[in-house]
Protein backbone atom coordinates (compact mmCIF):
# COMPACT_ATOMS: atom_id res chain seq x y z
CA UNK A 1 0.00 0.00 0.00
CA UNK A 2 3.14 2.62 0.77
CA UNK A 3 2.61 3.22 -3.23
CA UNK A 4 -0.32 4.10 -3.09
CA UNK A 5 -1.34 7.89 -4.26
CA UNK A 6 -4.10 9.32 -2.48
CA UNK A 7 -4.79 12.71 -4.01
CA UNK A 8 -6.65 15.64 -1.03
CA UNK A 9 -9.40 17.85 -2.20
CA UNK A 10 -10.43 20.02 0.30
CA UNK A 11 -10.93 24.21 0.32
CA UNK A 12 -9.50 23.55 3.82
CA UNK A 13 -6.30 23.55 4.22
CA UNK A 14 -6.22 22.42 8.14
CA UNK A 15 -8.54 19.81 6.79
CA UNK A 16 -6.38 19.04 3.63
CA UNK A 17 -2.63 18.83 6.47
CA UNK A 18 -4.68 16.34 9.16
CA UNK A 19 -6.22 14.04 6.46
CA UNK A 20 -2.17 13.70 4.82
CA UNK A 21 -1.16 13.30 8.32
CA UNK A 22 -3.38 10.30 8.89
CA UNK A 23 -2.78 8.67 5.39
CA UNK A 24 0.75 9.18 5.58
CA UNK A 25 1.08 7.30 8.83
CA UNK A 26 -0.64 4.89 7.51
CA UNK A 27 1.82 4.60 4.79
CA UNK A 28 0.12 6.53 1.88
CA UNK A 29 1.61 8.76 -0.13
CA UNK A 30 -0.53 11.88 -0.55
CA UNK A 31 -1.03 15.53 -2.98
CA UNK A 32 -3.69 18.58 -2.15
CA UNK A 33 -5.87 20.41 -3.72
CA UNK A 34 -7.61 23.46 -2.77
CA UNK A 35 -10.41 23.81 -5.72
CA UNK A 36 -11.48 21.80 -9.01
CA UNK A 37 -8.61 23.36 -11.15
CA UNK A 38 -6.17 22.23 -9.14
CA UNK A 39 -7.89 18.58 -9.19
CA UNK A 40 -7.92 18.25 -12.66
CA UNK A 41 -4.08 19.50 -12.71
CA UNK A 42 -3.27 17.04 -10.15
CA UNK A 43 -4.87 14.05 -12.19
CA UNK A 44 -3.02 15.42 -15.70
CA UNK A 45 0.27 15.26 -13.78
CA UNK A 46 0.53 12.99 -11.28
CA UNK A 47 -0.87 9.01 -11.14
CA UNK A 48 -3.61 9.19 -8.79
CA UNK A 49 -4.77 5.58 -7.02
CA UNK A 50 -7.59 7.67 -5.38
CA UNK A 51 -9.71 10.71 -4.50
CA UNK A 52 -10.63 11.83 -1.40
CA UNK A 53 -13.30 14.91 -2.53
CA UNK A 54 -14.90 17.18 -0.29
CA UNK A 55 -18.62 18.51 -1.28
CA UNK A 56 -18.34 22.82 -0.64
CA UNK A 57 -16.11 24.04 -2.55
CA UNK A 58 -15.42 27.21 -4.52
CA UNK A 59 -15.65 26.95 -8.25
CA UNK A 60 -16.93 23.61 -8.58
CA UNK A 61 -18.50 21.62 -5.77
CA UNK A 62 -17.65 18.07 -5.09
CA UNK A 63 -20.57 16.50 -7.09
CA UNK A 64 -19.85 18.86 -10.35
CA UNK A 65 -15.79 17.70 -9.61
CA UNK A 66 -16.43 14.07 -9.57
CA UNK A 67 -19.59 13.88 -12.63
CA UNK A 68 -16.48 15.48 -14.29
CA UNK A 69 -13.99 13.43 -13.68
CA UNK A 70 -16.48 10.63 -14.18
CA UNK A 71 -16.74 11.64 -17.86
CA UNK A 72 -12.96 11.00 -18.56
CA UNK A 73 -11.93 8.69 -15.48
CA UNK A 74 -12.43 5.55 -13.37
CA UNK A 75 -10.01 6.51 -10.42
CA UNK A 76 -12.06 5.63 -7.32
CA UNK A 77 -13.58 8.64 -5.80
CA UNK A 78 -14.74 9.00 -2.09
CA UNK A 79 -16.57 11.76 -0.76
CA UNK A 80 -15.69 13.22 2.60
CA UNK A 81 -18.19 15.91 3.34
CA UNK A 82 -19.94 17.88 6.48
CA UNK A 83 -23.12 17.15 4.76
CA UNK A 84 -24.68 13.99 6.21
CA UNK A 85 -27.76 13.78 4.92
CA UNK A 86 -29.40 10.59 2.72
CA UNK A 87 -29.47 12.97 -0.09
CA UNK A 88 -25.73 13.96 -0.37
CA UNK A 89 -25.11 10.95 -0.13
CA UNK A 90 -26.99 9.43 -2.12
CA UNK A 91 -26.31 11.81 -5.15
CA UNK A 92 -22.88 11.50 -4.49
CA UNK A 93 -22.62 7.91 -4.85
CA UNK A 94 -24.98 8.45 -7.68
CA UNK A 95 -22.54 10.49 -9.71
CA UNK A 96 -20.13 7.57 -9.49
CA UNK A 97 -18.20 7.97 -6.34
CA UNK A 98 -17.42 4.56 -4.25
CA UNK A 99 -17.97 5.54 -0.23
CA UNK A 100 -19.19 8.71 1.11
CA UNK A 101 -17.64 9.46 4.78
CA UNK A 102 -19.02 12.16 6.97
CA UNK A 103 -16.94 14.47 8.81
CA UNK A 104 -16.09 14.39 11.75
CA UNK A 105 -14.26 10.80 11.25
CA UNK A 106 -11.21 8.65 13.10
CA UNK A 107 -7.92 8.38 11.35
CA UNK A 108 -9.15 4.74 11.63
CA UNK A 109 -12.21 4.75 9.66
CA UNK A 110 -10.75 6.79 7.24
CA UNK A 111 -8.00 4.21 6.38
CA UNK A 112 -10.31 1.36 6.51
CA UNK A 113 -12.66 2.63 4.23
CA UNK A 114 -9.88 3.47 1.82
CA UNK A 115 -8.28 -0.13 1.97
CA UNK A 116 -11.93 -1.22 1.44
CA UNK A 117 -12.63 0.30 -1.43
CA UNK A 118 -9.19 -0.35 -2.98
CA UNK A 119 -9.70 -3.71 -2.64
CA UNK A 120 -13.20 -4.00 -4.05
CA UNK A 121 -11.89 -1.66 -6.92
CA UNK A 122 -8.81 -3.99 -7.14
CA UNK A 123 -10.58 -7.34 -7.37
CA UNK A 124 -12.73 -7.46 -10.34
CA UNK A 125 -9.57 -5.73 -12.34
CA UNK A 126 -8.01 -9.71 -13.17
CA UNK A 127 -10.06 -10.68 -16.46
CA UNK A 128 -9.69 -13.62 -18.15
CA UNK A 129 -8.45 -12.79 -21.90
CA UNK A 130 -9.30 -12.36 -24.39
CA UNK A 131 -10.53 -8.96 -23.67
CA UNK A 132 -12.84 -8.23 -26.85
CA UNK A 133 -16.10 -9.87 -26.13
CA UNK A 134 -18.55 -9.08 -29.18
CA UNK A 135 -18.19 -5.85 -30.46
CA UNK A 136 -16.97 -4.36 -26.90
CA UNK A 137 -13.01 -4.41 -26.06
CA UNK A 138 -11.78 -4.30 -22.62
CA UNK A 139 -8.38 -2.56 -21.93
CA UNK A 140 -7.84 -3.26 -18.20
CA UNK A 141 -4.24 -2.02 -18.17
CA UNK A 142 -5.80 1.29 -19.17
CA UNK A 143 -9.45 0.60 -17.67
CA UNK A 144 -10.90 1.77 -20.72
CA UNK A 145 -13.26 0.24 -22.76
CA UNK A 146 -14.48 0.84 -26.71
CA UNK A 147 -17.48 -0.38 -28.72
CA UNK A 148 -16.48 -0.43 -32.06
CA UNK A 149 -13.35 1.92 -31.84
CA UNK A 150 -15.53 3.99 -30.17
CA UNK A 151 -14.25 4.51 -26.31
CA UNK A 152 -17.26 4.65 -23.77
CA UNK A 153 -16.79 6.62 -20.53
CA UNK A 154 -17.90 4.23 -17.66
CA UNK A 155 -18.50 5.06 -14.42
CA UNK A 156 -16.11 3.14 -12.00
CA UNK A 157 -18.86 1.12 -10.97
CA UNK A 158 -19.90 0.17 -14.35
CA UNK A 159 -17.05 -0.55 -15.69
CA UNK A 160 -16.60 -2.75 -12.39
CA UNK A 161 -19.80 -4.36 -13.21
CA UNK A 162 -19.71 -5.12 -16.78
CA UNK A 163 -15.92 -6.94 -15.76
CA UNK A 164 -17.96 -9.01 -13.48
CA UNK A 165 -20.54 -9.68 -16.15
CA UNK A 166 -17.65 -10.67 -18.41
CA UNK A 167 -16.26 -12.85 -15.93
CA UNK A 168 -19.37 -14.31 -15.11
CA UNK A 169 -20.83 -14.90 -19.01
CA UNK A 170 -24.12 -16.68 -19.57
CA UNK A 171 -24.61 -17.09 -15.29
CA UNK A 172 -28.06 -15.06 -14.34
CA UNK A 173 -26.91 -12.90 -11.99
CA UNK A 174 -29.11 -11.52 -8.68
CA UNK A 175 -29.21 -8.00 -8.04
CA UNK A 176 -28.12 -8.62 -4.48
CA UNK A 177 -25.02 -10.63 -6.19
CA UNK A 178 -24.51 -7.51 -8.24
CA UNK A 179 -25.00 -4.76 -5.16
CA UNK A 180 -22.56 -7.10 -2.70
CA UNK A 181 -19.97 -7.12 -5.47
CA UNK A 182 -19.76 -4.05 -6.41
CA UNK A 183 -21.12 -1.62 -3.80
CA UNK A 184 -20.21 -4.09 -0.98
CA UNK A 185 -21.36 -6.03 2.30
CA UNK A 186 -21.53 -2.17 4.02
CA UNK A 187 -23.72 -0.47 0.89
CA UNK A 188 -26.98 0.50 2.40
CA UNK A 189 -28.57 1.60 -0.60
CA UNK A 190 -31.20 -0.44 -2.64
CA UNK A 191 -31.30 -2.70 -5.41
CA UNK A 192 -32.98 -0.02 -7.49
CA UNK A 193 -28.90 1.64 -7.43
CA UNK A 194 -28.21 -1.95 -9.48
CA UNK A 195 -31.21 -0.97 -11.83
CA UNK A 196 -30.30 2.31 -12.46
CA UNK A 197 -26.46 1.34 -13.22
CA UNK A 198 -27.53 -1.26 -15.78
CA UNK A 199 -29.96 0.89 -17.63
CA UNK A 200 -26.76 3.13 -17.82
CA UNK A 201 -24.71 0.43 -18.78
CA UNK A 202 -26.97 -0.71 -21.24
CA UNK A 203 -27.24 2.85 -22.88
CA UNK A 204 -23.41 3.51 -23.24
CA UNK A 205 -22.90 -0.31 -25.11
CA UNK A 206 -25.05 0.67 -27.78
CA UNK A 207 -25.93 -1.77 -30.12
CA UNK A 208 -25.80 -5.65 -28.83
CA UNK A 209 -28.02 -6.55 -26.34
CA UNK A 210 -25.11 -7.77 -23.71
CA UNK A 211 -27.49 -7.82 -20.97
CA UNK A 212 -30.71 -9.62 -20.44
CA UNK A 213 -32.82 -9.27 -17.94
CA UNK A 214 -33.81 -12.64 -16.08
CA UNK A 215 -37.22 -12.33 -14.56
CA UNK A 216 -37.44 -12.95 -11.13
CA UNK A 217 -33.40 -13.33 -10.76
CA UNK A 218 -31.39 -10.38 -12.26
CA UNK A 219 -29.67 -10.36 -15.06
CA UNK A 220 -27.11 -11.93 -17.55
CA UNK A 221 -24.56 -10.96 -19.96
CA UNK A 222 -24.65 -12.48 -23.07
CA UNK A 223 -22.82 -11.96 -26.73
CA UNK A 224 -25.82 -11.70 -29.40
CA UNK A 225 -25.01 -14.81 -31.99
CA UNK A 226 -22.30 -16.20 -29.73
Amino acid sequence: MKNLHVLIVDDEEDMRDMVQMYLENAGFTCSQAGNASETYQMIEDKHIDLILLDIMMPEEDGFQVCERIRAKSNIPIIFLSAKGEEWDKVKGLQLGGDDYIVKPFSPGELTARIHAVLRRTGSVEAIEQPNKIGRIFINTKGRTVTVDGNQVPLTLKEYEMLLFFVKNKNQALSREQLLEKIWGLDYSGSLRTVDTHIKTLRMKLGAGDYIQTVWGIGYKFEVPNE
